[in-house]
């Protein structure tokens, strides 16, 4: 009979040798926080970036999936009322990592039609299926403006 104690130690290696796929909460993110880029295309063309909010606890970060869209970074929780969207309705700054440099952006809810519809295909187009829910009165999806 397996122990219970492999079974957790099995799963626990499982889980974060698959950390930069799911959205694993951790506290302040590390980095060297540098001014808004001129461009985020080499931001966006990570497959994963990690996304920190602000709760009443202090910092909360997650790896989350993003694209670029009229030239604005988008990161999307679907129909998932995250812990991270709920920071974000209560304070709109947050800040994101690519390699070691972090940056500050204002997060804003997209409730534009056309907006959603222009994001779902670029998330199509770099991850290869369309969101789950494309209904985006239903789903939190959040376009960043660069805080310079």
């Amino acid at each position: 009979m397996v122990s219970a104690r492999l079974l957790l130690s099995v799963g626990i290696l499982l889980l974060l040798g698959c950390a930069e796929q799911i959205p694993l909460a951790r506290g302040e993110l590390l980095g060297i926080e540098q001014p808004a880029l001129s461009s985020w295309k080499a931001v966006a063309a990570d497959n994963i970036i990690q996304f920190e909010t602000q709760s009443d606890e202090g910092p909360y970060s997650v790896n989350l999936w993003t694209v670029l869209v009229d030239d604005r970074l988008h990161v999307f929780a679907g129909d998932n009322y995250a812990s991270w969207v709920a920071h974000i309705e209560k304070n709109a700054s947050v800040r994101m990592q690519s390699g070691d440099a972090i940056y500050r952006f204002q997060a804003e809810r997209v409730t534009s039609k056309a907006v959603f519809q222009r994001f779902s295909e670029a998330w199509e187009e770099k991850y290869g299926n369309p969101p789950r829910n494309n209904q985006v009165d239903e789903t939190y999806l959040f376009g960043l403006t660069p805080v310079p």
